[in-house]
């Protein structure tokens, strides 16, 4: 859904409301300039407006460094609303991080429609204590961005220092006998410029939201390496303590709606980020042959199989996948 789109469901919501009688704080790790500010931030604030309830954003780490922190933050009231990664407090996600599995999501089906078929069979509550969600996504499929190394084969993989969010990108990556570093986005930059790490694995809307084409020389598409979650949450005691009206109007602008509008921003930064890389050159972008993508599914698809095994998820997994 458009901006435009999500400024006609505000004024469909407006009631005569002078200014703004509540005022939510909504704090985030990334630059105003990232896709989450035209994906979650301006539809998520143009949606409440109308009914008397302001959204003030903090982004950048205004009300606290640290994107791990991010769910602690809201749950103690530091801030009243943020957007985080599952994968950096990987434990508490446990099926959240279903995304991450290499072919976990259906052909067709999106990040959004998979994490809130969760939430609504009663799956995610309890990873989710305290909060109330108003946007569950996954970026687009991730991708493997590398320093200067072409990776075409599994064997490429071999001994490489790769750039990982999660516990299990980290296991993906070691099935591949390369060797996960876990480091907050914000790092990544510096560390592809000096060698720490040879390559990262995310979403290619990363490559142009962090800069990441500065420092890359090539980008392996095609391999099956999941897809990367994010969640925006409120605390819940103070959406209880909102009037009826904005209160309404916020829990009405989340949801599956907002999920997939976020969805789709990621996705179309993504497709910008990818044809800017196929513009500077026949050898920056390595797009994988029907075959040489069939070489990683033998090993990483089977992996997904015995990871939702040793779970015992096998019943949420077929619910999220809407099976």
């Amino acid at each position: 859904m458009s901006i435009l789109k999500w400024g006609a469901v505000a004024a469909a919501l407006s009631v005569a409301v002078p200014a703004a009688a509540e005022t939510l704080k909504f704090a985030h790790f990334v630059a105003p300039t990232h896709t989450l500010t035209e994906a979650i931030v301006t539809p998520l604030t143009e949606a409440v407006a109308p009914l008397g309830l302001a959204i003030e954003t903090y982004p950048a780490g205004k009300l606290g460094a640290g994107p791990a922190e991010q769910y602690v933050r809201v749950v103690q009231g530091v801030a009243d609303i943020v957007w985080g990664l599952p994968g950096y407090t990987s434990s508490q996600f446990r099926l959240t991080m279903l995304t991450e599995l290499p072919g976990a999501l259906p052909a067709g089906m999106t990040g959004a429609d998979f994490l809130w078929n969760g939430w609504d069979a009663g799956l995610l509550t309890k990873e989710f204590p305290a909060t109330v969600p108003l946007a569950l996504w996954t970026a687009e499929p991730a991708v493997l961005i590398l320093r200067d190394k072409v990776v075409r084969e599994p064997a490429d993989m071999k001994g490489l220092k790769i750039r990982v969010s999660s516990s299990i990108t980290a296991k993906v990556v070691e099935m591949l006998d390369a060797i996960p570093v876990q480091m907050p986005a914000g790092d990544v930059y510096n560390a592809l410029q000096t060698g720490l790490v040879d390559g990262v694995i995310t979403g290619s809307s990363a490559i142009s939201d962090f800069k990441f084409d500065e420092v890359l020389k090539h980008v392996t598409l095609g391999i099956p390496l999941g897809n990367q979650s994010f969640f925006v949450v409120a605390n819940a005691k103070r959406v209880a303590k909102l009037p009826e009206g904005p209160r309404e109007a916020l829990l009405k602008a989340g949801g599956r709606v907002l999920s997939r509008h976020a969805e789709a921003a990621w996705h179309a930064k993504s497709d910008t980020a990818i044809a800017g890389l196929h513009a500077r050159g026949p050898d920056v972008v390595t797009d994988l042959t029907p075959e040489e993508i069939a070489a990683f599914d033998a090993i990483l698809l089977p992996f997904t199989q015995k990871t939702v095994a040793a779970m015992k998820a096998e019943a949420a997994f077929k619910t999220m996948r809407g099976e």
